[in-house]
């Protein structure tokens, strides 16, 4: 009798646990299935362009070509020699729209489908909590969201090495590469996940959460592209040439456009006060002027990864913060 009561106890609380994890994978297997069949085509092209790429490399066309945004060009035409990196770009720009795709198409309806429907309390009146029924749905979309997005940056990665920061193929600072690869495109796509699920939550129908969503996620993305044009979280290197000194070479550096030049005080005043750029000219209007040196400004490579982690703090807050909001907002709206 005891043991039958121990295993009566047993089941029930397996029950109770994957039950609600059960009918989420159920309800979102699709959508899983939409996300595998993406990541294997993507990794099957990667694979396939990425080929190419290297026997291009090899082949030693580019071999001349200097490691600096200076285009290398072909001896006799000179037409640019360029790797083959448009279907790269083509990846980094999913990359950039996944957390607007996964919180219109996933997060939305995670929680906005079953409210419209009415679905909720029938799942309710089941035995199973609200904090079961929204933990186990968001769970589920969560970690699928991090493995694709995650595999997703890493294609991005594994593909871009053979071109990166190269005259012929893609630097560290165009959109596609900054924003289409590292930790951050899995902070946005959770991001994109947490809103959709919080505006499923709050708005009236699915139609109209997937709209506010679209509206939320977009603005995001757009904003955090400004931040790095504007320098905002990433200040720029400034890099100073005494006299008429050579200036340190761009290199993979991505420069912010300001140039100028500094007098004995420390003023910096615009390069166009003496734009000459170099010889007897440009020592004679420095000496006219009292500037002792130049300089510019820029973010080394190296600045990649602050970029990174810097966006990858703001998207993963965010996440964090709209998830519990959710959680408290669960008793009131359901």
């Amino acid at each position: 009798m005891k043991g039958s009561l121990n295993g009566s106890l047993n089941g029930s609380r397996t029950r109770s646990l994957t039950g609600p994890l059960w009918l989420a994978w159920r309800q979102q297997r699709m959508l899983v299935g939409i996300g595998v069949a993406l990541l294997a085509a993507a990794a099957a092209i990667a694979a396939y362009y990425r080929s190419g790429m290297l026997d291009d490399v090899r082949s030693g066309r580019f071999a001349d070509c200097a490691p600096d945004p200076l285009h290398c060009t072909q001896s006799g035409t000179g037409l640019p020699l360029l790797l083959d990196v448009e279907p790269l770009t083509y990846l980094g720009v999913l990359n950039i729209a996944l957390p607007v795709l996964i919180g219109v198409f996933w997060g939305a309806p995670l929680l906005g489908r079953d409210r419209e429907l009415g679905m909720h309390r029938v799942v309710l009146t089941q035995g199973m909590s609200r904090g079961q029924w929204f933990a186990s749905r968001f769970a589920l979309a969560a970690a699928a969201t991090v493995v694709l997005s995650g595999l997703l940056a890493g294609a991005f990665a594994w593909w871009w090495r053979p071109a990166a920061n190269r005259s012929y193929g893609l630097f560290w600072y165009e959109n596609t590469a900054l924003s289409g690869s590292g930790p951050r495109v899995v902070a946005a796509a959770l991001f994109g996940l947490a809103a959709g699920t919080l505006l499923g939550l709050l708005a009236r129908r699915v139609v109209q959460a997937m709209g506010l969503t679209l509206l939320l996620t977009g603005a995001v993305t757009l904003a955090l592209e400004w931040t790095h044009r504007t320098r905002l979280l990433v200040p720029p290197h400034t890099y100073t040439s005494a006299g008429i000194t050579p200036k340190p070479l761009m290199g993979d550096k991505w420069s912010a456009g300001q140039y100028g030049l500094i007098t004995a005080s420390g003023r910096r005043d615009d390069v166009m006060n003496c734009p000459f750029p170099s010889g007897a000219q440009l020592r004679e209007c420095m000496d006219r002027h009292g500037y002792v040196a130049r300089f510019y400004e820029a973010n080394p490579a190296g600045d990649y990864w602050t970029f990174q982690w810097a966006d990858t703090v703001v998207l993963g807050g965010l996440a964090v913060l709209l998830t519990v909001a959710t959680v408290l907002l669960l008793r009131r709206r359901v």
